[in-house]
């Protein structure tokens, strides 16, 4: 197994070509239907409207980081990004050693003159869906299960905790955290445990903010007849009358944008310029009322318009 994905690697890195962007796919992948595959969603968005091809690569391991980006930028793929905070420091290596080359990265600023930082205000896209699950829980109590125990993953919580209050300033909240290494984002059998003993504890609604380990949190949310909100893409689809909505995190764009020309310096992405939202389709069109969706529309538009202040937990580091 091991020699089959070396040689992938070889082949896929061994076929870069002068000027082709190239994506680096972080563990789970492009296919864990959340945060890489909205990457790859965007990837694919801009191979149809240009017709060119891109390159790209999924990591099985963590040294592989800086050898994808290493080796895309030496046979000249321009520009190359990187999907998720794990992926800054090989990036800024690889970066000063070819300044002659653009990169983008995820989720982390790495200052320099030839990258392009994308970095979102998740807070403001879970204070939305936190309100929807104050509103669609009949126990008054919602969870919320992440992924690494970091301080990205902890700015969702915050604005979800915020989102429930604003909603229904007697709800009770939940939290737990999968594990505090790399490992917390792909371990679904754990993410099933930590829902079902917030379960046990009367939450009915639970919000997975932990990649591929989400898949264990919404079925064991489907299997104890509880809601569950999904996140980074569009998770409704996933269990269909069990998924409330869920948080849209737009890498798509990322993607797209920086395939479509790297500005370096740091875009930040909110409500404002369409960065995050929560999910509406026919899948949870009849779990989210007409009220519930008005008045979580009126909030958005407080938050757009700065009437209404959302406390990023990465500025304050506290949820107050």
């Amino acid at each position: 197994m091991r020699h089959s994905l070396l040689a992938l690697a070889a082949a896929a890195l061994a076929g870069a070509a002068a000027a082709q962007p190239a994506v680096i796919y972080e563990l789970g992948g492009k296919n864990d239907k959340s945060f890489g595959e909205a990457a790859w969603k965007g990837a694919e968005r801009w191979k149809q409207q240009t017709g060119k091809p891109y390159l790209e690569f999924e990591i099985a391991n963590a040294a592989q980081r800086e050898q994808a980006a290493r080796r895309f930028a030496e046979r000249g793929a321009d520009p190359i990004v990187g999907i998720g905070f794990p992926q800054a420091s090989a990036i800024e290596k690889v970066a000063r050693d070819f300044p002659n080359r653009r990169f983008a990265i995820v989720d982390m600023v790495v200052p320099l003159p030839n990258v392009q930082s994308f970095v979102y205000r998740e807070h403001e896209g879970s204070f939305l869906v936190g309100m929807l699950a104050a509103m669609a829980s009949k126990s008054g109590k919602v969870g919320f299960v992440g992924g690494q125990d970091i301080p990205l993953v902890r700015k969702f919580l915050c604005g979800y905790e915020q989102g429930a209050k604003y909603a229904n300033p007697k709800v009770q909240t939940y939290s737990s955290m999968t594990g505090t290494t790399n490992a917390a984002w792909t371990d679904p059998p754990r993410g099933a445990e930590l829902t079902k003993a917030q379960i046990a504890q009367g939450v009915d609604v639970v919000f997975s903010a932990a990649g591929t380990t989400g898949f264990g949190i919404m079925q064991a949310a489907k299997d104890g007849g509880i809601l569950a909100i999904g996140v980074d893409s569009n998770q409704n689809h996933l269990h269909p009358g069990t998924m409330l909505t869920s948080m849209v995190k737009r890498v798509d764009n990322a993607v797209f944008d920086a395939f479509q020309g790297v500005k370096p310096g740091v875009t930040a992405l909110g409500l404002k310029e369409g960065g995050v939202d929560y999910a509406m389709d026919e899948h949870n069109a009849k779990l989210v009322t007409p009220a519930m969706k008005a008045r979580v529309d009126a909030a958005k538009a407080d938050i757009i318009a700065g009437r209404l202040k959302v406390i990023d937990y990465t500025v304050s580091n506290a949820c107050k």
